[in-house]
């Protein structure tokens, strides 16, 4: 009887170890430190965004957000990328690949950042209006931005995807322990619970005593101790869950999406800071475009005139909880899984401010194709002309939406500890239970003597 009740407490205690590691992983070491890593590719990203904003405007530094804001925002991406390397590379541990890959990514942001030091510095010599660099720029700008497409956002997000699948392998090994540790306790404690009623049968028939109060206590409490620890576990892993579904997966896929679309809008940049690459850069925005939104266009042809009516008409379709989405993409995958009101409301106004972008790229590229480059360059960078302000504000929208992700995490990973907590209190409710059993069966073995 007392062996069940020491195997019960023996459970417990492996599968409450089992919960705890499983939120230290989660919530307080690997899993912030994968989305401190996804900050990488938007960090990259950004710089040589802010690198096109630069030769973009030339000598007219009071366009865009001014030249000097651009110059420190660079500056202050490069730190963040640093910064998200080096949680990169203490989450790659002892693989090799993924170390080899950090260090790849650090080696060519060096050399990138030597190409943009050569393209700034011809820029500045050329002191060319708005719209016009010299094509000694242009191509200096291209092997930068080239390497920077090519292999440093790719091997980023490759980081990325890594550190997360080591995350997710981690959640479901442990999650599993967890739940199955729940099931063990369940069982031990029915071992325990059917000893402690048998020993009471045995006392009543052998001493006649209908009932013996110590052992009556001592089985209440161990109904209650294996309760209660099943449902502690019980509620770990759906906290784990929640935490991992609604908070971590959500975060890293809205903060890639929100990556992208600073790349996609640098693109427009691109498209007329280079007009000798402007289709490639156009086919590439629509790209980036399909992978945060996908509207359903039918037979027509994948262009971008059709994606412009096919994302404002599954847009002003899509409702909350009304029916099934209807489009595909980054923003389906919250569309359909919003779900508290906060999170709702969020997906609406982002894609709202989505849609606005989108219509302000279709502006610019109108005037651009209509011969109007300086019209087009001043709705793209002028501070009065909305789209900036515009992007600015989509931003905010997706950065509410991924802060209410991350709001849900923390809370999540919150309860969690708190649950945790709750165990301090099993191992003196057990040993309780063991002074029960002995005070009510040491006396009826004392008359045996």
């Amino acid at each position: 009887m007392l062996a069940a009740l020491v195997a019960l407490l023996a459970v417990l205690t492996v599968a409450v170890g089992n919960a705890r590691d499983s939120v230290q992983t989660i919530g307080h070491d690997a899993g912030p430190q994968v989305v401190a890593t996804s900050s990488l590719y938007f960090a990259l990203s950004d710089m040589d965004a802010q690198v096109s904003n630069i030769l973009l405007i030339g000598r007219q530094h009071d366009l865009g957000s001014g030249y000097d804001q651009m110059v420190g925002a660079y500056e202050q991406r490069r730190a963040d990328a640093d910064a998200a390397a080096v949680q990169a590379a203490q989450l790659a541990g002892r693989d090799p690949a993924l170390r080899q890959t950090v260090q790849d990514v650090l080696d060519g942001l060096g050399r990138y950042e030597r190409l943009v030091g050569s393209a700034m510095q011809l820029n500045q010599q050329a002191d060319h209006p708005a719209g016009e660099p010299p094509k000694e720029v242009v191509d200096a700008y291209r092997q930068a931005t080239d390497l920077m497409k090519l292999e440093l956002l790719p091997k980023a997000y490759n980081i990325t995807l890594d550190t997360g699948a080591h995350v997710r392998q981690a959640y479901e090994s442990k999650r599993s322990s967890v739940l199955a540790g729940r099931d063990w306790v369940i069982a031990a404690g029915a071992v325990a619970l059917l000893l402690l009623v048998a020993t009471q049968l045995y006392l009543a028939r052998t001493f006649r005593r209908l009932l013996n109060p110590a052992l009556v206590l001592a089985t209440l409490g161990t109904i209650a101790l294996a309760a209660a620890g099943a449902g502690l576990l019980s509620a770990q892993a759906g906290h784990i869950r929640k935490a991992k579904e609604d908070g971590f997966d959500s975060v890293l896929s809205l903060s890639r999406a929100r990556a992208i679309s600073h790349s996609a809008f640098a693109d427009e940049s691109r498209y007329l800071l280079d007009p000798g690459r402007a289709d490639t850069y156009e086919q590439t925005y629509l790209d980036k475009s399909l992978s945060v939104v996908y509207p359903d266009i039918g037979d027509k042809p994948l262009n971008l005139e059709n994606y412009y009516a096919g994302l404002e008409q599954k847009v002003s379709t899509y409702r909350p909880d009304k029916g099934a989405v209807p489009f595909l993409g980054f923003f389906a995958d919250e569309a359909a899984s919003a779900r508290s009101a906060r999170e709702a409301d969020a997906v609406e106004r982002t894609l709202r401010a989505y849609v606005v972008v989108q219509r302000d790229d279709q502006r610019m590229r109108s005037l651009a194709n209509s011969g109007d480059r300086t019209g087009a360059i001043n709705l793209r960078m002028g501070r009065r002309s909305g789209a900036i302000r515009d992007f600015d504000a989509y931003d905010a929208a997706l950065g509410s939406l991924i802060g209410a992700h991350q709001d849900a995490f923390t809370r999540q990973i919150k309860d969690a500890d708190g649950g945790l907590r709750a165990w301090k209190a099993v191992p003196p409710a057990a040993a309780v239970i063991v002074l029960l059993i002995v005070a009510g069966v040491r006396p009826r073995l004392a008359e045996f003597r």
